[in-house]
């Protein structure tokens, strides 16, 4: 305890590092009482039918990233996924088209330009969302919308707050990025998932309390036990983005030889980090979105529900599925090996026993593609948890916190956050914040 004291007075002690934290909560701050503004024309005390039908399924997810918001009708009820789409998009463009592998390569000015373009596909999307949730909102909640409105001009009016409201959270997390603590982008998220868990952890208790003849009690203390191991295993997986200490070829280990000297390829287990999570997770929102595009909810196709049931046996294994696809598309994308290949060529480097460029380029493919195999089962096999905890009858906002998106998002930020913080405090000679040593994050989550 003391310890901890005297870190947090370190912290204090430091002040470009106050100014970054105290800049992080007022920004923090600020993005939160946007989820609250609701949209104008909009009776907030007669949204409980919205309110129901995020409470399950998809749409409950959706809600959860967007911290409440899309349940509030508020100006940020869309949030920070239109943009975490584009992203993906434009990775993958930059996996198969030229141009864009062309800018990956151009360094700063490249990640720029391609900042830009994802700019301009996340208004694309917004302009197709927005209506979408408008004409979602008519249909679930006809009586919050006020009787003498134009609904024309509504939907057009709206959608520009709501396009407005996702790229000013965009602007918040960049400014986060610049001049606050952690990754900005990553940060939103993770107050949009903290904002929903003192409610979710509040229901479970008092669900449990009020069934104690059927030992609600003791299942809830159960529940929260394989909370924490599920946490320990997030924090491996999370931390497992370090190079593998394994040793020589057939063991998965790359030695180079520069100098006399043995270095190290950093090939990783989890080298895509919770990214193929994120990138799965925006995909499979697409049937909610057709849901509120075409039919609002009524006569869905059988296909669209079973595809927005997130404890369902089909919209879990599709999801498992797109977890494992792109978690060897995002490790080639980080990892080329051609690349990497050429490079320990050009610096005189190799691998004991495989020739330089191309079979070195082969061999080092085949490496990563053992290791990404059982790091994108363990992936899925996390992500997939929320719908066996819905087996055991926890409910569905509650069942979100033991792993899926959510559990992975918030221990990789936190620990990614604590990093940056103990890397400030280490330039000035103070200790970091754990005494046993330096905690191991990973890069930005999205």
């Amino acid at each position: 305890m003391k310890k901890f004291i005297e870190t947090i007075k370190n912290i204090f002690s430091v002040e470009d590092l106050r100014k970054r934290i105290l800049y992080t909560l007022m920004l923090a701050a600020v993005y939160r009482f946007g989820s609250f503004v609701v949209l104008p024309g909009i009776d907030p005390n007669a949204l409980a039918q919205l309110d129901k039908q995020t409470s399950t399924g998809l749409m409950s997810l959706l809600n959860m990233f967007s911290g409440g918001a899309f349940s509030n009708a508020s100006i940020f009820a869309l949030g920070i996924m239109p943009y975490i789409s584009a992203s993906i998009v434009i990775q993958l463009l930059a996996f198969v088209v030229p141009q864009f592998q062309k800018m990956q390569r151009e360094g700063e000015s490249g990640r720029r330009k391609m900042n830009q373009y994802t700019r301009w596909l996340t208004i694309i999307i917004l302009l197709f969302q927005a209506p979408s949730y408008l004409i979602n909102l008519r249909l679930q909640a006809s009586g919050a919308l006020n009787p003498e409105l134009d609904w024309n001009l509504f939907i057009i009016s709206s959608s520009v707050i709501l396009a407005a409201g996702s790229m000013f959270i965009l602007w918040l997390g960049e400014r986060i990025t610049d001049k606050g603590i952690g990754n900005g982008v990553s940060i939103i998220i993770m107050l949009g998932i903290i904002a929903r868990l003192p409610q979710a952890f509040g229901q479970e208790f008092v669900a449990r309390l009020n069934n104690l003849n059927g030992g609600g009690m003791f299942m809830f203390i159960l529940e929260l036990v394989i909370l924490v191991l599920v946490i320990c295993a997030s924090i491996l997986l999370v931390q497992g983005t370090r190079k593998v200490p394994v040793q020589y070829a057939k063991r998965m280990y790359a030695g180079q030889q520069v100098g006399g000297s043995r270095q190290y390829i950093p090939l990783k287990v989890f080298a895509a980090n919770v990214m193929p999570i994120i990138f799965a997770q925006a995909i499979m929102f697409i049937p909610v979105t057709l849901l509120q595009m075409f039919s609002g909810g009524e006569n869905p196709s059988a296909a669209l529900i079973a595809l927005s049931d997130h404890t369902g046996l089909w919209y879990n294994l599709l999801f498992a599925t797109l977890i494992i696809v792109f978690t060897y598309l995002y490790t080639a994308i980080t990892m080329n090996p051609v690349q990497m290949a050429e490079d320990m060529k050009r610096n005189n480097g190799f691998i004991p026993g495989v020739r330089p460029g191309h079979d070195t380029a082969e061999y080092l493919d085949q490496i990563m593609s053992r290791l990404t195999f059982p790091g994108s089962i363990f992936l899925a096999l996390i992500a997939c948890m929320p719908a066996f905890a819905g087996f055991f009858n926890v409910s569905q906002e509650f069942a979100q916190f033991f792993g899926g998106t959510s559990l992975l998002i918030l221990v990789g930020v936190v620990l990614d956050t604590l990093q940056q913080i103990e890397s400030h405090l280490l330039m000035r000679h103070y200790d970091g914040l754990l005494s046993s040593g330096r905690i191991h994050g990973r890069n930005g989550v999205a």
